[in-house]
């Protein structure tokens, strides 16, 4: 057997005299945030600058759940310019200064800080309460903003969401107001449909604006939803939609459907998804208002509501983090290959220790969605 051993930039640390060591150390990182886009630069370049950074990264040995991280912040970078440069756009042509306070969202695993390559877009809007009289003036000011800068980053190269889930659409642009009326109506029936678009409003986290807004919206969300004790019960049957990809034997078992080829797992919906759309349930029914997987299942580790001990909030976590390991490693294998970079893991380039970690890490997501099933369940934390 051949083993290949990757060279680590860390083992160079203590080679030389301190300085030269270090300066060799991070060399590399240098060069690519040198090379980094300016702010001016087209928004193109500055998406296509991210791969760049992630295999820079992957140079230190950095984990996938930091560059997630990472990316993260960058997209919101992305977002921030995005808006920016599309208010000049709309001065420049008369419309003016926002007539009214707002806040754009970052919705999903962005809002989460779990990003990982090949994002599209989730966002939202909030505009200040203002009167009825005023709606066809300020609402479309705000779809006129929506349109310019959701087109922008399609351009850039995150694509616009299929699902339709972004502030150009009024479903995701809305007076605070409204959006606390909206959530008030949702939460009154037990409809999959509504808990699909109320799971995706949970997760935010704002990136222009008004943040005051975002803070509000935050605390209508916890005062309402975990009273519906019909609406959180459907919730909690909702997550038997998302299994994982195992068979009733344990075994490894992707979805037939759409695989891009044989022995893919889609890694993203039957694996990461159980698992966070589990731990966002848990968190609504204990009081946990962080919006991270990681932040959420530490602060329902010390939470006596929830149910779970220290320990397997901390394995919990340590999942997550492996999930997205495998995921980042397939994405960059896609597009070292010129192929796309999305939820999809090709389970026969796992090793033997990886598949064996992975059948164990879904086992225990399994065990984790039907405990919050019966904790949500059970009723009042």
């Amino acid at each position: 057997m051949r083993w290949i051993h990757r060279f680590s930039p860390w083992r160079r640390l203590f080679d030389h005299a301190h300085p030269s060591a270090v300066t060799e150390l991070f060399a590399p990182l240098k060069d690519v945030l040198d090379a980094a886009p300016s702010a001016e630069s087209p928004l193109t370049h500055a998406y296509q600058w991210q791969q760049r950074l992630v295999e820079t990264l992957s140079r230190y040995d950095l984990p996938a759940w930091r560059m997630a991280q990472l990316i993260s912040d960058h997209n919101a970078w992305l977002y921030r310019h995005a808006i920016s440069r599309s208010l000049e756009e709309m001065q420049s042509q008369g419309w003016g200064p926002p007539p009214a306070d707002y806040c754009v969202l970052i919705l999903g695993s962005g809002a989460r800080d779990e990003s990982l390559l090949g994002p599209d877009q989730d966002n939202a809007l909030i505009i200040e309460d203002y009167p009825d009289s005023r709606h066809v003036e300020i609402d479309g000011y705000f779809q006129a903003l929506g349109e310019r800068f959701t087109q922008r980053l399609a351009e850039a190269g995150i694509p616009l969401c299929q699902g339709h889930v972004m502030a150009r659409w009024p479903m995701w642009r809305k007076r605070l107001g409204e959006w606390r009326a909206q959530l008030d109506l949702w939460t009154q029936e037990r409809r999959v449909k509504r808990v699909q678009q109320t799971n995706i409003l949970l997760d935010f986290t704002p990136v222009a604006g008004e943040a005051r807004l975002a803070q509000t919206l935050s605390q209508s969300a916890a005062d309402i939803v975990p009273k519906r004790a019909l609406f959180m019960d459907e919730m909690a049957a909702l997550l038997d939609e998302l299994p994982v990809a195992l068979d009733r034997l344990g075994r490894l078992k992707g979805s037939v459907e759409e695989a891009p080829y044989a022995d893919a797992i889609n890694l993203k919906r039957q694996g990461l998804m159980p698992l966070v759309s589990a731990v966002r349930l848990l968190s609504l029914h204990a009081g946990v208002s962080e919006v991270s997987t990681r932040k959420r299942l530490q602060a329902l580790g010390h939470h006596s509501a929830s149910g779970l001990t220290r320990g397997q909030a901390e394995e919990l976590v340590a999942i997550l983090e492996r999930l997205q390991q495998l995921t980042l490693d397939q994405q960059r294998h896609n597009l070292a290959l010129g192929q796309v970079a999305d939820g999809w893991v090709d389970s026969a380039r796992l090793r033997d220790d990886q598949t064996h970690m992975l059948k164990y890490d879904l086992k225990q997501i399994r065990h984790c969605v039907s405990h919050v099933k019966s904790r949500v369940r059970a009723g009042a934390p």
